[in-house]
């Protein structure tokens, strides 16, 4: 039997077709410090810059036989675009994530530039993907990204917009509705670009922060609308505690739904089905970086594929700090582990 590619297993799990083995790939940031050491270059630098950017994601692809890579790395070139600038700290030697030094603190203030698209940095992710759609025809190519309600607390005060829910519910359904149109705007605009998967990442919405009825009123009918607008394979990326909302996020109508550490995948799996895709549910940072026995990090792996999962994700970025060896345990027991079926998808 020939092996597939990276792309052939991410595509046909998305499908629900049989695989050789379980596919390793993440839908959020999968990049490390061994990549960037060998590019010769900064963690700094790979934000601004088209060439850095895809080569940062392709070397940790490579360097860890991963089946997939996703860009951009940071949170922060939407609300750049938009006019609330960015602070890149191009001149610090460790790993600090870009940051939005400017939100709006007014709903009234708000101004979205109609071509923000074409602003700031979006151009360079733009060119991003098409290098790695050139240079990496056999590895699924994933975008990413954030929700409507995430989105809105990147370019304005997330403590704001939480009391204007009271005061001013109506202008608030309006803005995230606006906030919905542009994401699902993104969305197309990236499945023109190419990409394989898109992975809607809808994070500070979990039950840590928002209940159960709010999420279903303020949350579930616009990732409604944008996993409607979206054709190729989907996720429903939600942070935190979701087991009291994932059967909303499942009705949402994405093709796979990824969850992290706090959920209960056990318990999700009975909830919702075998024929759903579920992808977790791993803590990168307390995994990859923090376990000093590696032999640690496969019993981890390991109870995430027994616990039911499609694919092992990691909860949220992958921090770059990685362990090597912990990196190395980390897909090869996905690789080997994972050659017995999953809930939804069977093997070749």
């Amino acid at each position: 039997m020939t092996e597939l590619t990276g792309k052939e297993r991410v595509l046909k799990m998305f499908k629900k077709e049989a695989v050789d083995t379980m596919p390793c790939f993440s839908g959020q940031g999968t990049v490390t410090v061994q990549a960037i050491e060998k590019m010769g270059t900064q963690f700094a630098k790979i934000h601004n810059d088209a060439e850095l950017m895809a080569g940062a994601a392709l070397t940790s692809a490579r360097m860890w036989n991963l089946d997939g890579l996703v860009v951009p790395f940071d949170m922060a070139a939407v609300a750049e675009a938009m006019g609330r600038g960015v602070s890149l700290y191009d001149g610090a030697d460790g790993i600090i994530y870009p940051t939005v030094p400017n939100k709006w603190k007014e709903l009234d203030e708000i101004d979205i530039p109609a071509d923000f698209m074409s602003k700031g940095r979006m151009p360079v992710i733009d060119k991003a993907f098409a290098i790695l759609k050139k240079e990496a025809p056999d590895l699924a190519i994933g975008a990413w990204v954030l929700g409507p309600f995430t989105q809105a607390g990147q370019i304005m005060e997330l403590d704001v917009l939480l009391k204007g829910l009271k005061k001013k519910k109506d202008q608030i359904d309006a803005f995230l509705g606006q906030m919905t149109e542009i994401t699902i705007d993104m969305c197309r605009h990236y499945e023109g670009l190419g990409v394989d998967f898109i992975c809607v990442r809808e994070m500070g919405s979990g039950t840590d922060l928002l209940s159960p009825r709010m999420w279903k009123t303020l949350i579930q009918p616009n990732l409604t609308r944008v996993f409607d607008a979206i054709s190729i394979p989907s996720v429903n990326h939600i942070c935190g505690s979701t087991d009291m909302i994932i059967e909303m996020m499942h009705e949402c109508g994405a093709d796979a739904l990824s969850v992290d550490q706090k959920n209960n995948v056990v318990e999700t799996r009975e909830k919702i089905g075998n024929d759903a895709l579920i992808l977790g549910n791993f803590d990168p940072y307390g995994t990859l970086t923090t376990l000093e026995d590696s032999s640690e990090v496969a019993n981890v792996i390991k109870k995430c594929i027994d616990d039911g999962v499609d694919s092992v994700w990691p909860g949220c970025d992958i921090w770059p700090d990685v362990r090597k060896e912990n990196m190395k345990t980390y897909v090869q027991t996905v690789r080997e582990y994972g050659v017995k079926p999953s809930p939804a998808v069977q093997r070749i």
